[in-house]
């Protein structure tokens, strides 16, 4: 029996220290006029994360267009943005910002999100660029 709990404690040891070792996702939802005020205020990246076409339509000024749907959007978040500045984002509703955050948060970046999208950000009656 001792051999027994001494693999046990060898199995549980391994998977403790394999899901302490993993990246932990961690971003700031904000509403929109607390995520106006971060992107007034100093050095941050904006990154619109909805589809090229949604982006062609209307976006926050300033903003630049990576699709978190896209295979790739790590390697190009990674080619494009910088990790000493913090990154806010966007897509239509939340849903896919969330996304996009939970991964660039863990590739480490600083990283805000607005939390009811882009649609929130235009009922608020906030700059639009086309």
């Amino acid at each position: 029996m001792p051999k027994m709990n001494q693999l046990f404690a060898g199995f549980f040891l391994f998977f403790s220290t394999l899901f302490s070792c993993q990246q932990k996702s961690d971003f700031k939802s904000l509403s929109v006029n607390d995520f106006e005020s971060l992107i007034k205020a100093g050095d941050v990246q904006r990154l619109d994360v909805r589809t090229l076409a949604e982006y062609s339509e209307g976006h926050i000024p300033a903003s630049i267009n990576i699709n978190v749907l896209d295979d790739s959007f790590a390697a190009l978040s990674d080619s494009i943005l910088q990790k000493d500045r913090p990154v806010a984002l966007y897509c239509r509703s939340g849903k896919r910002s969330k996304k996009a955050a939970k991964i660039l948060s863990e590739r480490g970046y600083e990283v805000f999100e607005l939390a009811k999208g882009f649609n929130a950000w235009q009922q608020e009656g906030k700059a639009v660029e086309h």
